[in-house]
């Protein structure tokens, strides 16, 4: 069977990310504590791995290596908590704009952690993203949460971001060692493990109606990584990286249809320069990396 373009998929993909990030909102908007909606997504995505890994016979990665899962994993919880909890306080398309920085952390939490060198046009084009994320926190935008407080929300965002970047980058170190079944496994069922020893204390289980939207924001994580492994197996990522920020069209109108949010006009020129300064760095990295191999000049276009 012929499977669809690339590009499509991607975009897909970044659709069942906005889609989980949605019904992780209406869940808890629904009156389920956050923790409480976490885990449960995790521990549904657990489940459905787990038979999924059993079936494909795969074998157990060492002890190394699930000590080493087992440091990613509390990046990822982490970020995860906090960017649902972000959900709450401000729309959907103002979390996902901000999440947008993560690309921009991905770099200094690279040189930190790898020793990766940083040029003086990622740097630059780094403090620019920045400056477009304070322009598109600035405005005001219509249907924010009840409840919702920016500061928190905004700050729990920004959190979050340097959580996923950090799990980038360490997932960067296994990706050479593990196939990708095995990695999304564990990035379920560790984090499910973690938040199930807190699920007693942090308020009761989900309603019933919250149910379904939680096994549709399991199925929606795994749809994340399924389309993204079959896009970036057939295509660069210099070709399909761009079509990821059509993350912010999606939650746009899922915002907008689902919660009757209407983002400020600030918010997508903010977005904009985040996108913009994103690129820059995506291909000054891939520039380096292509000279510091001796590429020929031809070898270097995306």
């Amino acid at each position: 069977m012929r499977l669809p373009h690339p590009i499509f998929m991607v975009c897909l993909a970044v659709l069942f990310g906005c889609t989980l990030d949605a019904t992780m909102k209406a869940t808890t908007l629904g009156g389920t504590g956050v923790i409480t909606a976490t885990a449960w997504r995790y521990i549904l995505a657990a489940l459905i791995m787990l038979v999924i890994f059993v079936a494909m016979r795969k074998p157990m990665p060492g002890w190394k290596a699930i000590r080493f899962h087992l440091l990613r994993a509390i990046a990822q919880t982490s970020s995860s908590v906090t960017f649902f909890y972000a959900l709450t306080q401000i729309t959907l398309a103002e979390a996902v704009v901000m999440g947008f920085t993560a690309a921009l952390m991905i770099a200094p939490i690279a040189r930190v952690v790898l020793g990766e060198k940083m040029s003086a046009i990622t740097v630059g084009a780094s403090v620019v993203g920045f400056l477009g994320a304070a322009l598109a926190i600035s405005g005001e935008s219509t249907g924010m949460p009840v409840d919702g407080n920016r500061l928190y929300g905004i700050g729990a965002m920004l959190f979050s971001a340097v959580g996923y970047a950090l799990n980038i980058v360490l997932l960067r170190m296994r990706t050479r060692e593990e196939d990708s079944l095995t990695l999304v496994t564990f990035m379920n069922v560790l984090p499910a493990l973690f938040l199930l020893p807190f699920l007693p204390f942090v308020g009761p289980l989900p309603e019933s109606n919250g149910w379904p939207l939680l096994g549709g924001a399991a199925f929606a994580a795994i749809g994340i990584w399924w389309f993204m492994t079959l896009a970036y197996a057939r295509a660069k990522a210099q070709t399909l990286a761009p079509f990821e920020y059509t993350g912010l069209i999606w939650s746009s109108l899922l915002g907008y249809v689902l919660f009757h949010e209407i983002p400020s006009l600030r918010l997508y020129a903010g977005a904009s320069i985040i996108i913009l300064a994103c690129l820059v760095v995506a291909f000054e990295t891939h520039f380096t990396a292509r000279r510091e191999a001796r590429a020929a000049a031809a070898e270097i276009a995306p």
